[in-house]
């Protein structure tokens, strides 16, 4: 091979490895200016998230997190999806009553069953917790998980929100999508921690959120293990077994999770106890709220909400300088559907 063919091979090579590095430099560059937020507009709220998220995947910095660690729990109802003009397993149980109806003549003279056939809202919810309760156990239970699995499944399918005409499973928050894929991106596992029933939510979290079954974890009751014509089945006791609301949520992390979350998201006072948990630690840590303040794309409630009240919590956050999501000011879409 003679002097001008080795000058010939050695330019081409050099060109070769300059023009990779140029493309490496390209990609490395296009990654740093994407936003992996789009639906956010830029402010503080957005900033604390970002830097949050740098500030615990920066290998050899200070606040630095093993991935192992990055755990991020989300409340559900309000946080993740539209929970007014109430919680949407109440609009399920309601409906299963009237479905029900038929096998149960008793129920037009008990409450909270007579309100509920009568569609008289004050006298469902003057009933309190007892009478939510005795609904929830009359219509969720005496079957096997499947059974439930997919009666609830078809009754999301069919159902639509009364205010946006859409399945409710279109009714989720296209930022916080957006936030649990960003989280996932920088290695966080994340999980939903819900006062609502496990068994609504795991049949469909996974596809809307991509959360699997074994990340959520929720209030629930008994099950018994039968055979029934030989075939083992777990079936749905009316016995509470688990609520996990309030206090309850850290308390479902401890028993399911294992680890104290370093990021937790809420929307209402039944999440404070989660954020002051994940809080409560001199490492790494980030809690927020969103505040519902949109009355014309969602909805704008806080202390006198029946449902996904906003009181304590908002205080708390304030003076613990947590982080508050103000629906209106910091996102630019609710939902996927707006264009």
């Amino acid at each position: 091979m003679n002097q001008l063919t080795n000058k010939r091979l050695t330019f081409y090579y050099c060109r070769s490895i300059l023009w990779l590095l140029f493309l490496s430099l390209s990609v490395v560059a296009h990654a740093r200016s994407v936003d992996f937020l789009p639906s956010w507009n830029n402010g503080a709220t957005k900033t604390a998230i970002v830097q949050f998220v740098k500030s615990v995947t920066k290998k050899g910095g200070p606040d630095f997190v093993p991935p192992a660690e990055r755990i991020a729990t989300f409340d559900n109802d309000g946080t993740l999806w539209c929970e007014q003009p109430m919680y949407v397993q109440l609009a399920f149980a309601l409906d299963r009553v009237q479905a029900l109806a038929p096998e149960h003549p008793e129920w037009k003279t008990t409450e909270p069953f007579k309100s509920v056939l009568t569609n008289d809202m004050k006298g469902v919810m003057a009933s309190g917790d007892h009478g939510l309760v005795e609904m929830i156990m009359a219509t969720h239970t005496g079957m096997t998980v499947e059974e439930f699995n997919q009666i609830s499944k078809y009754w999301l399918a069919l159902s639509k929100h009364p205010k946006f005409k859409r399945p409710y499973t279109e009714l989720v928050y296209q930022p916080m999508l957006e936030l649990l894929s960003y989280l996932r991106a920088n290695g966080f596992k994340t999980y939903i921690v819900s006062g609502g029933g496990v068994e609504f939510m795991r049949p469909w979290t996974e596809k809307v959120y991509g959360i699997p079954p074994e990340q959520v974890i929720g209030s629930n009751v008994k099950n018994k293990y039968e055979l029934i014509n030989g075939k083992p089945v777990l079936m749905r006791l009316p016995e509470i077994n688990f609520i996990d609301d309030n206090e309850g949520k850290p308390v479902g992390i401890q028993q399911f999770i294992g680890r104290r979350p370093i990021a937790a998201f809420g929307n209402s006072d039944g999440d404070l106890q989660m954020l002051q948990w994940t809080a409560a630690t001199n490492a790494p840590h980030f809690a927020l709220l969103v505040h519902h303040t949109d009355a014309e794309r969602e909805y704008a409630y806080d202390s006198n909400a029946d449902f996904g009240r906003l009181d304590t919590a908002l205080d708390e956050a304030t003076k613990k300088g947590w982080t508050v999501v103000d629906m209106k000011k910091d996102w630019k879409r609710v939902f996927p559907f707006e264009k």
